[in-house]
């Protein structure tokens, strides 16, 4: 689990394709590797990997084809910019929100302009994600904890302070990139505690979820 506070920026030092998915050596930049051990998280760019190799400036990964698919890393070359926190732990301070590091889906920087001194961006999510997205929820980008300001169907708007613009690779997200995007993991878990036994029932249509029909039937809805 992450809180979607980066706490470096590295960079993707080499890609090796082995057997149809990737293997990836990050620098990890400033980032504290010293309580990082084999088998530990690191959340890159929002993806949870898992370390498989220590090096003195960073760490190896493996990538699978799954996640290669669901996320913008198959668009990662060597040099780019990743985002990257470790794992929490019991006394970390929870700073953003409960970050699981699996990608939801990839979202589209609509546009981006200059407010005041923050940087006010446009993102086009899913329109299968749109029903967790609420004004003032949180959302991970790129493994950054965000909230967003305002909803129009499946576009958000997001407003970046400086701070946090310093500290990440929102330089990077400029109008036309994909980005990672993670919903929060409560509304997830919500809608399938009110499918109820129907959570158990194979799923002829995925972006069905809970529908008005399936609320009323469990008196969720009022009936006039």
């Amino acid at each position: 689990m992450f809180t979607g506070i980066i706490e470096a920026v590295g960079h993707i030092a080499r890609m090796e394709t082995r057997g149809g998915d990737v293997r990836l050596r990050v620098n990890s930049g400033k980032l504290d590797l010293g309580d990082v051990k084999l088998g530990d998280s690191i959340a890159t760019n929002g993806v949870c990997l898992t370390v498989i190799d220590l090096l003195g400036d960073g760490f190896w990964a493996d990538v699978s084809l799954e996640t290669l698919k669901r996320t913008s890393f198959k668009q990662l070359s060597t040099g780019v910019s990743v985002n990257l926190e470790k794992a929490l732990t019991p006394t970390t301070r929870l700073g953003g929100h409960i970050v699981s590091g699996h990608v939801d889906g990839l979202g589209e920087i609509l546009s981006r302009k200059e407010d005041a001194r923050s940087i006010h961006l446009q993102v086009k999510a899913p329109n299968e994600l749109a029903r967790y997205l609420s004004e003032k929820g949180s959302i991970c980008v790129d493994g950054v904890s965000l909230t967003i300001n305002d909803i129009n169907g499946a576009i958000i708007s997001l407003n970046i302070v400086p701070h946090t613009s310093g500290e990440t690779t929102v330089d990077l997200w400029q109008p036309g990139v994909e980005v990672n995007l993670e919903v929060d993991i409560i509304a997830r878990y919500l809608e399938r505690l009110l499918l109820g036994d129907k959570a158990a029932e194979p799923i002829t249509n995925k972006e069905q979820g809970v529908t008005l029909a399936h609320l009323a039937e469990h008196g969720f809805l009022n009936k006039r």
